[in-house]
């Protein structure tokens, strides 16, 4: 087993990668869910706190200050707490949905949307007892294990922290007027969770990139693995149409940067067109570049912005069109043809340069 993982020393590949993600295997950090739930009760607070004190001390304040002027006969008891509790959903409706929102958000964030039933299929290993109690001691197990224990502590040494100072005056909200009651106790409440959001955050950025190292390390690859995935593709019709297009791209690029060291370009005129390249001591003038339709307009007009000329002679283009491959000699047959294209070419530069 070992050995296996020790093999396992590449990158996983692009393939790998997005099986794992059909898998819903992806990075996934409960420190990051953790500090974004708190996150968002403490914005729920800034923003909604005040009208929510407002509205629960007007709710409470009957129960508080007027509780002998209730009626609690079964009649109007249950009318009261039928009211209650639509005053109570109405006053928490925003806030609680604020809150559903930010518990998806720790998934956006991490891997973005992602459906997958793949963790419904039924498996043998999930109710299979000796591969829960592997994973029950499992180094994976005590390194989460050894991890809570730490967010507990720091998280409880913050929170001791923030209340000591408070233990000598909390004997002082015992008669305290509700009206002061509620935001003494916000701003308690504000404080513990800005501290604790504060840790909870530095703990979900190192948790977060703990366990994306873990995710890549356990979807390592060996290179046998790289070798078979590679042939595999290879193996693919799409994967061939693409490099199949990709190489035709690159020669087709080539070809083009090569038409300006081209001696004459001949047309059909605009249907073929042929680049032929030819400078004393060859053996035969080469073929430099070839193209139909809108390949062959794209020669044409690369040769004349490099001043080269352009000579119509169908037959002659089409012949060799069909007959000479990019970067060849021109065969024997066709050397007279060319060779008076070629002759009228010089001619022609050399009455310009008299």
């Amino acid at each position: 087993m070992s050995d296996d993982k020790d093999t396992k020393t590449e990158e996983p590949s692009a393939k790998r990668l997005g099986e794992a993600r059909s898998k819903g295997q992806v990075t996934k950090s409960r420190e990051v869910a953790h500090a974004i739930m708190i996150g968002a009760m403490m914005i729920v607070l800034i923003l909604l706190a005040p009208l929510m004190a407002r509205d629960l001390f007007n709710l409470l304040r009957r129960f508080v200050e007027l509780p002998h002027q209730m009626h609690v006969d079964d009649g109007n008891f249950h009318a009261m707490m039928v009211d209650m509790g639509g005053h109570l959903a109405s006053i928490l409706a925003l806030p609680l949905l604020f809150l559903v929102v930010a518990s998806v958000t720790p998934g956006l964030l991490q891997h973005g949307w992602l459906w997958t039933t793949h963790p419904l299929v039924p498996s043998f290993d999930r109710i299979n007892p000796l591969t829960g109690i592997g994973r029950l001691f499992s180094m994976r197990s005590l390194t989460e294990l050894i991890k809570g224990l730490l967010k507990i502590a720091i998280v409880g040494l913050v929170g001791a922290s923030i209340l000591a100072p408070m233990f000598d005056v909390v004997e002082q909200y015992i008669t305290a007027d509700l009206s002061q009651l509620l935001p003494a106790m916000l701003a308690l409440v504000m404080k513990l969770l800005v501290g604790v959001f504060v840790v909870l955050l530095a703990l979900a950025v190192g948790d977060y990139f703990y366990q994306r190292w873990e995710m890549m390390k356990s979807l390592r690859m060996s290179k046998q693995e790289l070798r078979d995935e590679f042939k595999q593709m290879e193996g693919d019709p799409a994967i061939k149409r693409r490099l199949r297009q990709i190489r035709n791209t690159r020669a087709r690029t080539r070809m083009m940067q090569a038409v300006p060291t081209a001696t004459v370009v001949v047309t059909n005129p605009t249907h073929y067109a042929v680049a032929l390249r030819y400078e004393q001591g060859m053996n035969a003038p080469v073929l430099v570049a070839k193209g139909v339709e809108l390949l062959a307009l794209r020669i044409i007009d690369t040769a004349r912005k490099n001043f080269l000329p352009v000579v119509e002679n169908p037959p002659l283009a089409r012949t060799l069109y069909a007959t000479v491959e990019v970067d060849d000699e021109i065969p024997r047959e066709h050397y007279k043809a060319v060779a008076e294209v070629i002759g009228y070419v010089m001619k022609i530069r050399k009455a310009a340069i008299h």
